[in-house]
């Protein structure tokens, strides 16, 4: 069996990431188990608390935000890294693990380990192409000062948008009142996080993404899928590579000799 263990299940990229890739195996026959601390999870994907997980020597375990000195009976054992400084592999054990798994050739250039690798990118969801001319924008993804959330809400009303969507949850609240409060108005609304993206690309013509530094950039790959305008800097660009969910599949059997 193979169980996804991470020390993150609140809402974010990285438990998309995994509740995708659980979905991915079940649905192609290989068992699967998504285990987070957190409850947001629960219900998307075959998955349970963290502190429910139980073991045996066959198991493949992909764990990501844990790290462990001790090298466990497992099948496989799989670090899976979503993160650049927020996870720097440099000051981390990694003796315990048969290789580290990174979303992007940017991000293993940046963590630069001397470990054994691979590189898959992540599932994207199932999105269809938006409707379109609402004339409205969006700037989505957590409301903090790495997301630079003020930054694109005023690249979006120089554009002209006399409508703007902010899309995700507050995760600064310092930040928040010093530097996106402000702007709002009846032309700029803090939406929140909606868990249907399919509603959120609808909604808006154009996305604006102004990340100091992504790893993967969802945001990119899902206006790809919807047709919604891309506006993002370089800074938020890893060049990352975006494949089909069979072609994502057939990378992870062959790595984890399933």
């Amino acid at each position: 069996m193979i169980k996804i263990l991470t020390g993150w299940s609140h809402p974010g990229g990285s438990t998309l990431a995994h509740i995708n890739l659980c979905n991915l195996f079940n649905e192609n026959g290989y068992e699967c188990r998504l285990y987070g601390p957190h409850y947001w999870h629960l219900g998307k994907c075959k998955g349970d608390l963290l502190n429910t997980a139980e073991f045996s020597k066959e198991d493949t375990v992909i764990a990501h935000w844990l790290a462990t000195a001790e090298i466990p009976a497992f099948r496989k054992f799989i670090l899976s890294c979503h993160e650049t400084n927020l996870f720097p592999l440099k000051e981390k054990k990694l003796d315990a693990f048969d290789f580290v798994h990174f979303v992007s050739e940017f991000q293993k250039e940046w963590q630069d380990v001397d470990f054994p690798s691979v590189v898959i990118p992540n599932v994207l969801s199932d999105l269809k192409e938006s409707p379109l001319n609402t004339g409205a924008a969006a700037v989505i993804g957590s409301i903090d000062e790495h997301k630079r959330t003020d930054l694109s809400i005023r690249r979006a009303l120089d554009d002209g948008y006399e409508k703007v969507y902010v899309y995700g949850l507050v995760t600064d609240g310092d930040f928040f009142e010093k530097s996106v409060h402000s702007l709002l108005s009846n032309t700029v609304e803090v939406k929140g996080y909606v868990e249907d993206k399919q509603v959120m690309y609808d909604s808006v013509d154009a996305v604006y993404h102004s990340s100091d530094r992504e790893t993967f950039n969802y945001i990119k790959g899902e206006c790809e899928l919807t047709g919604v305008a891309y506006n993002g800097l370089d800074s938020a660009d890893p060049n990352a590579e975006y494949l089909s969910s069979e072609d994502i599949l057939d990378k992870w059997v062959n790595v984890l000799e399933l």
